[in-house]
């Protein structure tokens, strides 16, 4: 399965939409590009295997495997980048400014839903980031 996020960068953070083929699933937030500074910026444009995640704070989630000088980069539920997120990735049903939406946990959820179903099927799931 394929995930494909397009982006959308501005100073204060980047917006983005994600696609299951031509399927609209939602919006994305993040950390403005920052030259990929671990902690304060996005991560590169590029193609990226999801693989499912466990913890205590997000249960299940996504992680993003070989991000370049990266590593624990996730998909997670956020409504605010620059408070909630350090590098990741969240998903939410609307935008309300730049890096900020609503309902973050309903269209996490579908993902997550949508994703943990290939992965029962066996099917790889990438994520392909460009703008």
């Amino acid at each position: 399965m394929i995930l494909t996020l397009h982006r959308t960068y501005f100073k204060e953070g980047t917006n983005g939409a994600l696609f299951n083929n031509s399927r609209f699933l939602g919006f994305v937030i993040e950390l403005p590009w920052q030259d990929n500074k671990k902690q304060q910026s996005c991560i590169p444009e590029g193609n990226y295997v999801l693989k499912p995640r466990f913890s205590e704070k997000f249960n299940h989630h996504l992680q993003l495997e070989y991000v370049p000088g990266r590593s624990l980069i996730l998909i997670h539920p956020a409504n605010d980048a620059s408070k909630e997120l350090k590098g990741c990735l969240a998903p939410v049903s609307s935008l309300t400014g730049i890096a900020k939406g609503l309902q973050s946990r309903i269209v996490f959820q579908k993902i997550v839903s949508l994703c943990y179903q290939a992965f029962d099927r066996k099917e790889q799931v990438t994520l392909t980031i460009k703008s």
